[in-house]
């Protein structure tokens, strides 16, 4: 991997010494210590690691102390003195506002963090909580075991504060223990006290957590699909080397310029109020390309390609926050007359249109047609354009002499790709006299790759920055592949193998499109589906619960997208109306004579007037079908059809079509976490191949493992040399998910020479030691058990991914596998009671162990089944006491069901089983006795609690929701008057929450 990006880089990289990502880290082993570290010992010396550092150590164990000290460095920031009132007053007014949650608190610290404050004698004072101008103004300091509030007192290890703000949160755990604890805990806090009434940990920005020898950091934030394990970041130096010692990462994050730029610079407040923050290859792409652009400057090299320079970071990596973020940055200096930020015209998407109306209302104005582009030009006050590269180039033409050309402008295109290496582009540069452009790519075009056309570094200057697909891999932050090549027909083999371009053409309709093929591959995915998007599945993304995930499939012509698609419609009659998918298709203007027979991923017009006629019929209806599916009323008329494309974007990302065929469109540059199934009756290669992959990769839960490539061309060849274009030789390692037969049977990790336990080998080592799990009585061997069966769970979830596995002979079985899982859940609950309760767990360490529990919830057994299992084991036999026994095993097998014990077997206890005919009459039964429990419930805690008269709705509301709000202010609304006085409201709040948490439990979904 390493020497291609030499071959395409510069030495210019060198140059530049003054960023806060080094450009070279080297670690310092001399000076460490070699004994055993506590957790204590970690917390001791990074404290002194900071001190030595500058930071100020001080000594607070309480929330009043945090306050003192908040007072002490706001007037020290601000050179002034509050009296007592006036600091009351500036707290409630603005600081610590009572109706503040973290939201509000994150947005003063991003946003609004100067504030005007009249002072006790009229005069009025702009007060800072944070200076952002110049950062060094800032006071650093270093506190550890402070004092949480709420029923827990919980006890939080190292915080940084930031002008007595604490900002930072550091979460420690002794060496060798399993770091997802740490995450964990912090999340427990942020549920028990750091969200209190009067907690000032609501203003954390940034969390890390280190386990001594692995280190990582994560945005706070209440975005659910951001909030699990796998969105927490490394630290790395610019060549993407991972810092993950924390003596290293505490030198290098933490050094006072470093953690005070990420804070005020490189994160991201975005629209739907969800903070994020940086990744270090993020953060080093934005630094060269300011770097670039003042050097250029300052040398006079503006006005020709050496002034700019182009951005490899992998597809799914977030390059439009990179390109944002710079983009904005450049605005700020003051050389730079007008920053340009050029995205395709399918992109320029409702989510960027509002970031960058958030930044500069009037910037995005330029995207609707050529006068008003020309408009945002020259408004003085508008320092930032968002336009599309084809309105810029109509400007270009329709304003030959216009005076910004003679100025300074930075031009930021989101996503280089060939589409922009036309005239378009040639004009752009050729009008602008003083420009530093710069270009974003996952994929960029080399030599060998060009296909006899420009390079990327032809037209966009030399690499600044690389982070490719491998080291994305290796970070966690995109998903490997998992490619089957399937030939469904074997008559059609050798047009599907064919690569020559010509004859390619000619087999199209005569084989690839004939209506026995079709068919097959229908039928074939129709089949596959629920297997290869985990539809039976279940896990909760923003607060819904979802079955499985969604698929694309990218096919040759506009004639091929409506075969395949009425097709799907034919073969889709028969069934249930909910066993149907949901089918939908887009293609525009002349797709079919612009793609070439291999390859390249054209650039599609989104004008649907330009279509021939029979294209665009076709297309009205499958627009009707989709408006019948949703509810909409979108056509091919005028900007309709652009409306449907942003409409079906924002489906396809919600999980609401199951199914999507496309030619070229949404097969670059469109991100959907939910999308984990890509089929592909088309050929593709180099970067088109590797971009369509792409689609299905982004990183979302535990449940989604890879992203499913299914080919039903030979794409081989094409997939291991575009590996190798992007990569090396060992890239296909790296990028490819291993066999099925290496899942079954084991094999030895090339990366790491670990030796990986297959299926087999796990189920048979399970039922060999463990023939009966409920006897399990050693802590030692519960906590074996719990590793091998959480081993099994990851295996398995692969593993039903491959055709294969369907006719997989079961090794445990079924009852066995529902004992396996009540057990693993009951050791985990005993551990977490334990660790809660601050109990040892006697000799043995449970806390290097991770409980598989999102993939343990996928397989949830939900409540119409149980209550079919009662009536079917009701008219096997009268004996209540066994149907209990039966019932519970079940129950107790599924995370989602084990709350709800209680409530069925009180069910079973009041209701004649033997009068309950079919399950029409068992379900109306239960849901009318669950409604009066219910009813009863919500009654008690309301009178027990003496809560006020809204109490009814909000209990409701959450049991509807599936979660209590804590967040809010509703559940403070419905407690009675209570007395503030040594956290007796805090606490009365702990005690309601914990009691309705309970009741939603039990009825949530009845």
């Amino acid at each position: 991997m390493s020497e291609k990006i030499i071959n395409y880089n510069t030495a210019t990289i060198a140059e530049m010494t003054n960023g806060i990502i080094l450009a070279n880290f080297k670690r310092d082993l001399s000076a460490r210590e070699s004994s055993y570290q506590s957790e204590g010992d970690l917390e001791r010396k990074m404290i002194d690691n900071l001190v030595s550092q500058g930071y100020e150590f001080i000594k607070t164990r309480t929330s009043e102390d945090l306050y003192r000290n908040l007072r002490l460095q706001i007037e020290k920031l601000n050179s002034l003195s509050f009296s007592d009132d006036e600091w009351k007053r500036f707290l409630v007014e603005y600081l610590d506002a009572p109706s503040d949650g973290m939201v509000e608190k994150t947005r003063k610290i991003q946003e609004d963090y100067i504030y005007d404050f009249t002072f006790d004698d009229g005069h009025l004072k702009n007060i800072k909580i944070i200076d952002k101008k110049n950062i060094h103004n800032n006071f650093l300091q270093v506190t550890n075991q402070v004092k949480g509030e709420g029923k827990s007192h919980n006890r939080y290890d190292v915080t940084i504060l930031v002008n007595g703000l604490p900002l930072v949160h550091i979460e420690l755990k002794k060496r060798g223990v399993n770091l997802h604890e740490a995450f964990n805990q912090i999340h427990r806090y942020s549920k028990e006290s750091f969200n209190s009434d009067n907690s000032l940990y609501k203003f954390v920005q940034i969390f890390v957590i280190s386990n001594g020898t692995y280190t990582r950091y994560f945005a706070n934030t209440t975005a659910q699909n951001k909030n699990n394990y796998e969105f927490t970041c490394e630290w790395a130096d610019a060549k993407n080397k991972v810092i993950c010692d924390l003596e290293d990462f505490t030198r290098t994050f933490f050094e006072k310029r470093v953690v005070l730029e990420v804070l005020t610079k490189y994160c991201v407040f975005d629209v739907n109020n969800t903070l994020l923050i940086m990744r270090p290859y993020q953060i080093a792409a934005t630094e060269r390309i300011l770097w670039k652009i003042r050097s250029s400057y300052e040398a006079k090299k503006f006005g020709r390609p050496e002034a700019g320079g182009f951005i490899w970071h992998t597809t799914g990596s977030g390059k439009t926050l990179t390109s944002f973020k710079a983009a904005r940055l450049a605005t700020n200096l003051d050389f730079i007359d007008k920053v340009f930020f050029v995205v395709d015209r399918k992109d320029l998407d409702y989510q960027t249109m509002k970031e960058y109306q958030r930044f500069q209302p009037d910037s995005v104005n330029g995207s609707k047609d050529t006068k008003e582009l020309k408009k945002c030009i020259e408004k003085d006050d508008n320092r930032i354009v968002v336009t599309t590269i084809q309105k810029l180039n109509e400007f270009v033409k329709k304003n030959p002499n216009h005076e910004i050309y003679d100025k300074q402008c930075v031009l930021i295109y989101d996503e280089c790709h060939r589409s922009q290496f036309g005239d378009a582009q040639k004009n752009i540069r050729k009008a602008f006299k003083k420009y530093y452009q710069f270009g974003f790519t996952g994929t960029p075009i080399f030599p060998e790759n060009s296909l006899g056309g420009d390079t990327t570094a032809g037209i966009f200057g030399a690499q600044l920055h690389s982070y490719v697909i491998t080291d994305a891999i290796r970070d966690g932050k995109v998903l490997k592949f998992k490619v089957d090549y399937n030939n469904i027909k074997p008559k059609f083999k050798s047009a599907e193998k064919e690569d020559d371009e010509k004859k390619l053409e000619k087999l199209e309709k005569k084989m690839l499109l004939h209506p026995e093929r079709i068919s097959e591959i229908t039928k074939y995915i129709l089949d596959v589906f629920d297997t290869k998007t985990h539809r039976n599945e279940f896990y909760d993304l923003k607060h819904r619960r979802l079955n499985g995930f969604n698929a694309m499939f990218a096919v040759q012509s506009v004639d091929a997208a409506k075969l395949y698609y009425e097709e799907f419609q034919r073969q889709q009659e028969s069934l249930p109306e909910d066993k149907r998918l949901k089918v939908a298709t887009i293609y525009s203007f002349a797709a079919n004579e612009e793609q070439r027979a291999i390859g390249e991923i054209s650039e599609e017009n989104f004008d649907p007037s330009a279509m021939e006629s029979s294209a665009k019929e076709f297309l009205d209806k499958v627009i009707d079908d989709y408006n019948g599916y949703f509810k909409t009323n979108f056509s091919t008329n005028g900007n309709e059809f652009q409306n449907y494309y942003k409409d079906l974007s924002l489906k396809v990302k919600d999980k609401q079509v199951d199914l999507l065929i496309v030619v070229g469109m949404f097969l670059t540059g469109f991100d959907a976490p939910t999308l984990n199934t890509l089929f592909v009756d088309k050929n593709l290669r180099y970067h088109g191949l590797i971009q369509a992959f792409s689609r299905t990769n982004r990183i979302l839960n535990k449940v989604k493992t890879f992203g499913n490539i299914v080919c039903f061309r030979d794409l081989e060849k094409a997939t291991k040399d575009a590996i190798k274009t992007f990569g090396d030789e060992n890239s296909v390692n790296v990028i490819l998910e291993k066999s099925y037969e290496e899942y079954i049977n084991g094999f030895k990790d090339e990366e790491t020479g670990k030796v990986q336990k297959g299926y087999i080998e796990i189920c048979n080592e399970l039922v060999s030691k463990f023939p009966d799990p409920t006897e399990i009585v050693l802590k030692a061997d519960k906590k074996e058990f719990a590793e091998l069966f959480g081993e099994l769970l990851k295996s398995e979830n692969i593993l039903k991914n491959f055709d294969e596995f369907e006719n997989f002979e079961k090794i445990i079985s079924d009852r066995q596998m529902q004992d396996m899982k009540s057990v693993y859940v009951d050791i985990r609950e005993s551990v977490l009671s334990s660790r809660g309760e601050g109990k040892s767990d006697e000799g043995i360490d449970f806390s290097d162990l991770e409980f598989q529990i999102d993939l343990l919830k996928t397989d949830e057994i939900n409540l119409d089944y149980i209550l079919s299992l009662i009536l079917e084991k009701s008219k096997e036999h009268e004996d209540v006491e066994s149907i209990k026994v039966e019932v519970r095993r079940v129950i107790r097998s599924s995370l989602g069901t084990r709350a709800k014990e209680e409530l069925i077997m009180n069910f079973i206890n009041s209701t004649k089983l033997s009068e309950l005919k079919n399950t029409d009459d068992i379900l109306e039964s239960f849901y009318t006795f669950a409604k009066k429990e219910k009813s009863k419930k919500i009654s008690d805690l309301i009178e027990d609690e003496n809560l006020k008269d809204d109490s009814k709705r909000f209990i409701e509301k959450s049991i509807s929701k599936g979660y209590v709000d804590y967040a809010g202010d509703e559940l403070d609304r419905i407690l009675p008057p209570t007395s503030r006085r040594h956290g007796a409201r805090e606490k009365k709040k702990e005690s309601v929450l914990d009691k309705i948490r309970k009741i939603v439990e039990v009825f949530v979904g009845i």
